[in-house]
């Protein structure tokens, strides 16, 4: 994981049984993934889960892309 990432996602086998969340949260990258396909804007997201940043969905997306490379 790059730099930014390393600050925004954390994967911890202890949280979420090892899955990648939002750093010091229990967001898993995958909800935040699925909830942007389903057309939940950024907007909604920040609004449903408000300890998170804009930054940390932008983190999300680049988590996902990083594997498609």
């Amino acid at each position: 994981m790059n730099e930014e990432l390393n600050e925004r996602i954390s994967i911890n086998p202890e949280i979420c049984h090892g899955k990648p969340c939002i750093k010091s949260t229990r967001v898993p990258v995958q909800l935040i993934l699925e909830l942007l396909e389903s057309g939940e804007t950024i907007e909604n997201i920040l609004e449903m889960y408000p300890h998170i940043t804009r930054e940390d969905i932008f983190a999300c997306i680049q988590f996902a892309r990083r594997d498609l490379e």
